[in-house]
């Protein structure tokens, strides 16, 4: 069988080539990350090189097969970005409309479980779909069927639902040091040697949307809790989270961008804790 494999392969299928190499993309992309000492490097060097390694001289042309695989795959590809950006686009206009009225700062309700949940949801897809692009994407090229997308991405946003009903849970109103507190965590969260790994594998290949939600999550916890203790129903929260997420999905990590980040974050908490007053929106008109 891997024989049929190696020899539809060399013969300029790309969906056989595809099959043989990626058991071992894992183990690539370690070796070019030793080599080049960036994830996004990394990965722009497999995506330019994997695809020149079927053209060495003397190897037939492509099959019409192979054109035909590699013409689905794209329209795939095109339909899952549309797809994704559509209801992240989408998922924010329903979010912004719920939460007109609702923000009270760190004293916001969440309301009732059902509508929370939902919300939450929302919020999920808004916030977190831009930046899972990316893996999207791999996933439709992966599989060259736009049906396995719709699978990827709710399962990725069911991680998010189970954070949502841990959030539920323990959430309670609460106090200006309280948000101070959590907002110095979260930027300390940003040294700890687990958040490099899960933002490290958040931009890797994955199998399922169940692991990259695990590896995101890990990621983007302490942002997550930051916005959820000054306030969970504030658009302007969520729009900074969303940005800072965005950013980290999408761009290599380099300590002269996450160290001041890191930083500016447990200054806030600290400004949060000594002068509440100078944050507006934190706690609710009197």
């Amino acid at each position: 069988m891997r024989d049929n494999v190696l020899m539809c392969a060399r013969s300029g299928d790309e969906a056989a080539f595809w099959e043989l190499v990626e058991p071992y993309r894992s183990e690539l992309q370690f070796h070019c990350y030793r080599i080049l000492g960036s994830d996004g490097h990394a990965n722009e060097r497999q995506v330019d090189r994997l695809p020149a390694a079927r053209s060495v001289p003397g190897r037939p042309a492509p099959t019409p097969r192979s054109a035909a695989m590699t013409s689905a795959k794209t329209a795939a590809m095109a339909a899952a970005l549309a797809a994704t950006l559509g209801l992240a686009a989408a998922s924010w206009v329903v979010a912004v409309r719920q939460m007109d009225g609702m923000d009270m700062g760190a004293g916001s309700e969440l309301g009732s479980f059902a509508f929370f949940v939902a919300l939450w949801v929302t919020m999920m897809a808004a916030m977190m779909l831009p930046g899972a692009t990316p893996a999207v994407l791999r996933r439709a090229h992966a599989s060259g069927r736009v049906r396995a997308v719709p699978l990827f991405v709710g399962s990725y946003l069911a991680v998010w639902t189970l954070v949502g009903v841990a959030v539920y849970a323990l959430y309670r109103p609460h106090g200006s040091f309280a948000a101070g507190a959590v907002a110095i965590a979260a930027g300390v969260y940003e040294f700890t040697p687990l958040k490099q790994r899960c933002r490290r594998r958040c931009r890797e290949s994955v199998r399922s949307g169940f692991q990259f939600g695990r590896y995101c999550v890990g990621s983007s916890v302490g942002l997550m809790l930051m916005l959820v203790a000054l306030g969970v129903m504030s658009v302007t929260w969520m729009s900074v989270i969303a940005l800072l997420v965005l950013a980290q999905k999408l761009l290599p990590s380099k300590a002269a961008i996450d160290l001041p980040l890191a930083l500016a974050i447990v200054g806030l908490g600290i400004l949060i804790v000594l002068t509440p007053s100078s944050i507006p929106g934190l706690t609710p008109p009197m």
